[in-house]
């Protein structure tokens, strides 16, 4: 089984601008999710895809390969499942086939080698096309999550099902996390988006789930990641 990790990073962020590549505890945000990679037995080659010429140096500095990714799918608008498919044809092109495609993005800082392993092999155990990681959901649209119509009117976004009464009844729902997506590179070429096929998935725990947006999320990765830390 070969297995190729690749991580997205544009050097355009307006929630953090420069997250990719800020210092998290005294290492670059990038460096956590190249580090991880090269943790896992299944993954042969960590590739950066990126448009950012300071990036592209953290990737080389950090041991992963560079993919200069083009300005065209590299904008606020662009899909990032076009760079995905850039990415798998750069690597065919220039490297050979593989059979497992595994996205790590850099604002997930604090997935462990096992996440991504699971991952990879929930993906080929279960026949799937794509294995995302998932975290129990703070909000249930069963039961706390609303929509508002033009007049202010609130309405539940998923109705309960019958004899439900109460949230811990309700039917349980999870928010899809950025800590590894482990595909068939076929299943990306020839698709458009995500849910185009059959998807799998893992759970991890909340913790280890933050996805940094924000200098708020950057904050609690790294309080997260100090408590670890004085722990050990």
């Amino acid at each position: 089984m070969t297995s190729v990790a690749f991580i997205f990073a544009r050097g355009g962020s307006k929630g953090l601008p420069g997250k990719n590549i800020k210092p998290l505890c005294g290492k670059p945000l990038l460096h956590y999710a190249i580090d991880v990679a090269k943790q896992v037995p299944a993954i042969q080659q960590t590739f950066v895809s990126t448009d950012s010429d300071d990036i592209a140096h953290c990737a080389l500095a950090g041991g992963a390969s560079v993919i200069a990714r083009p300005a065209e799918l590299a904008s606020d608008t662009a899909p990032e499942w076009a760079a995905w498919q850039h990415a798998i044809r750069y690597v065919q092109q220039h490297y050979g086939n593989f059979n497992t495609f595994v996205s790590l993005p850099a604002t997930s800082p604090l997935r462990i080698a096992d996440d991504v392993q699971a991952a990879i092999k929930q993906l080929h155990q279960s026949n799937a096309d794509l294995c995302l990681a998932v975290t129990p959901a703070n909000r249930n649209p069963y039961f706390n999550m609303v929509t508002r119509s033009a007049n202010d009117q609130v309405q539940l976004v998923s109705s309960l099902p019958d004899g439900i009464h109460r949230r811990q009844d309700a039917p349980a729902v999870f928010d899809i996390t950025t800590v590894v997506y482990a595909a068939r590179p076929e299943f990306i070429l020839q698709q458009s988006q995500l849910f185009d096929g059959v998807i799998t998935s893992i759970e991890v725990p909340k913790q280890r789930a933050v996805d940094i947006d924000d200098i708020y999320d950057f904050m609690l990765a790294e309080a997260i990641l100090k408590v670890e830390q004085n722990a050990e």
